[in-house]
């Protein structure tokens, strides 16, 4: 079974308004809801966990009945950071499936992932044995210790920026959340750079600059215009 977990506990703070980001209507359609078509629209997932606000679950399942998406199965409370929601959608799905299924962990407030995207992130872990979305940088980038100045640059050609989703398997995903504790490692949002903390490697599949994460204001001026453009299938 493939399982796509969703991220949606934030309180999101930066955007300044009275609900959370991921519920936020663009277009009379909150993000999440954008974030979890994607999912049930693609034919090689078979169900959808939601990790969100306690407060908001119920508000969560009626919008996947209003929007027709019958593959959300589970929706589970999320935990003080990034870190901990994950580790909860994961415990609720060891309760129900084996270690070799397929998690496919993504950013609730991501809702511009394409099928291409997720197909590629099954096709690499399909061969490698793991997924992290990334793109290159192609920006030149200055490291700094002040963020006033700088005389060092770093060469872009080796620098990856990371996306989601993050493919792995639901028991070496789960291992690794619980080795972290045990550890006493410090809570880390993404699952490729717990896994790197441990030592495992991180293998790249397709990202894309639309792939982008929603945390400001600006980045929701950005997905209604990115909505509106109807030049790409995966957009409409």
């Amino acid at each position: 079974m493939v399982v796509a977990l969703l991220t949606a506990a934030g309180t999101g703070t930066r955007m300044h308004q009275n609900i959370p980001k991921q519920f936020i209507h663009v277009d009379d359609k909150p993000v999440i809801v954008y974030t979890m078509e994607a999912f049930q629209k693609h034919p090689n997932i078979d169900a959808i966990l939601v990790v969100t606000l306690d407060s908001w679950d119920a508000v969560l399942k009626a919008y996947a009945e209003q929007f027709g998406i019958t593959k959300l199965k589970w929706v589970v409370p999320g935990g003080e950071t990034g870190q901990e929601s994950i580790r909860n959608g994961l415990e609720a799905l060891a309760k129900e499936l084996s270690d070799d299924d397929i998690v496919m962990v993504h950013d609730g407030n991501r809702p511009l992932v394409s099928s291409e995207i997720i197909s590629n992130s099954l096709a690499v872990f399909a061969e490698r044995g793991s997924a992290v979305a990334a793109i290159p940088c192609t920006e030149v980038v200055f490291e700094s210790d002040d963020g006033v100045s700088s005389i060092q640059s770093i060469e872009r050609e080796k620098l990856f920026r990371t996306q989601t989703p993050h493919t792995y398997r639901l028991g070496e995903l789960l291992d690794a959340h619980h080795e972290a504790e045990k550890m006493g490692l410090p809570p880390m949002a993404a699952s490729c750079m717990l896994m790197k903390e441990l030592g495992k490697t991180t293998y790249f599949s397709m990202g894309s600059e639309i792939n982008m994460k929603i945390t400001t204001i600006d980045d929701l001026k950005i997905f209604k215009a990115l909505l509106h453009t109807g030049e790409d299938e995966g957009l409409t």
